[in-house]
């Protein structure tokens, strides 16, 4: 595997992310995606319905790629309202588990003012490394 999960012995387990992840291959990055279709279409307000479609865009862009979600080291995500990703972590992570399975690399979350979609609700950017 070209993935190491970073983790001191003495710290609390980590929930749904990773403190660090270490690696090596070729490495892909995205751009910050949202909510909305291939069309650059939004189909809903729904905070984790626009999640689930940045989480398929990613998906798309890293297959462009030859990567799969296991290839993620890193996601970046912005939110306009903390408390409605709070209030949303089951459906969160029922949508995550879906698409991207049961693979939590490193993350950080940060509630912004504003995205400069305004029906966006969440924008995330992803790293992954493709081993070579």
């Amino acid at each position: 595997m070209s993935h190491e999960i970073l983790h001191p012995k003495h710290w609390k387990p980590a929930r749904g992310y990773a403190n660090g992840v270490a690696a090596t291959g070729r490495m892909v990055f995205t751009g910050g995606l949202i909510g909305w279709n291939a069309d650059c279409e939004f189909e809903t307000d729904d905070f984790v319905a626009q999640v689930a479609q940045a989480l398929r865009s990613i998906v798309e862009v890293l297959a462009e790629a030859g990567a799969k979600p296991e290839h993620l080291v890193r996601l970046t995500w912005y939110v306009t309202d903390k408390r409605e990703y709070l209030a949303n972590l089951k459906g969160l992570g029922a949508a995550y588990k879906e698409i991207i399975g049961r693979h939590y690399p490193a993350m950080a979350l940060v509630q912004v003012v504003a995205l400069v979609e305004n029906r966006a609700k969440v924008e995330i950017e992803a790293t992954a490394v493709i081993p070579q």
